[in-house]
């Protein structure tokens, strides 16, 4: 109300007026300032004129009020939609934490935005995370801490282990997280004392990697397409620092 973006009965009105049964309340889009275009290079998986996937890098926000974010960084490399209800710039339509990397979906336009927001309520986007984690995992396990108060739920599969002299143990794990609580994958890891390599904020009693950054990528999405309801599925090679923990690790004890 205060930027002129409501009006009842037809009229323009100040906040705090007070509504009746029977007035028409009306909603109407206020022209933004665009964000400030950043010109950063990023890896396009796909995009037509209603969606894209793209590969976030580690070590960078998805939005938020600073300069350098995926939100700022898209009008750089995505195309402009020319479907009629395009929005005026792309929009991320979920998150990854800042140290995080991997597949990102970005809406172009406004169904976009509602047909995959409405897939993620129902549990119909599905996602797989890798990461690296101290110790050793048992081979298969559901997780279902609560995370800030809130029922989560996380699957995980081992995939392999390796010897290490930091932790004595690192596992290769995929994570299949069920709900989309904040921190998530990383809360559920360390409460059972397995936390993510390179978790600065969970990692509480056993040795923290420094330098390497989060052991934690976003590998696979899958989804329908919200116009032509194709089945979509993307998936990435684990990034070449996972294999290369791996290695020198086990190298260490060989």
């Amino acid at each position: 109300m205060k930027k002129g973006a409501v009006k009842i009965d037809g009229v323009l009105k100040p906040s705090g007026w007070w509504i009746k049964p029977g007035m028409k309340l009306e909603l109407f889009d206020v022209e933004q300032a665009p964000p400030k275009t950043l010109p950063m290079k990023l890896n396009v998986l796909f995009e037509d004129d209603y969606l894209a996937v793209i590969v976030k890098p580690a070590g960078i926000s998805v939005s938020g009020n600073k300069y350098v974010t995926i939100q700022n960084a898209l009008m750089f490399n995505l195309k402009p939609s020319a479907s009629d209800d395009a929005m005026p710039w792309p929009k991320p339509v979920h998150r990854l934490d800042f140290p995080t990397s991997g597949l990102l979906l970005i809406a172009k336009t406004k169904k976009a935005v509602v047909e995959l927001n409405r897939q993620f309520e129902n549990k119909i986007v599905k996602k797989r995370y890798r990461a690296i984690v101290s110790g050793r995992l048992p081979k298969h396990g559901v997780v279902e801490t609560p995370v800030n108060r809130q029922q989560a739920r996380t699957v995980f599969h081992t995939i392999n282990y390796t010897p290490s002299p930091m932790t004595g143990w690192l596992s290769l794990v995929n994570l299949f997280p069920e709900t989309g609580r904040t921190h998530q994958l990383r809360i559920h890891m360390a409460s059972l004392g397995h936390p993510i390599v390179g978790d600065k904020q969970y990692t509480v009693d056993k040795p923290l990697l420094r330098g390497k950054g989060l052991f934690l990528t976003a590998v696979e999405i899958g989804f329908i397409h919200p116009v032509t309801k194709q089945m979509m599925k993307f998936t990435l090679d684990d990034p070449s620092k996972f294999g290369a923990l791996l290695r020198k690790e086990g190298k260490h004890l060989s």
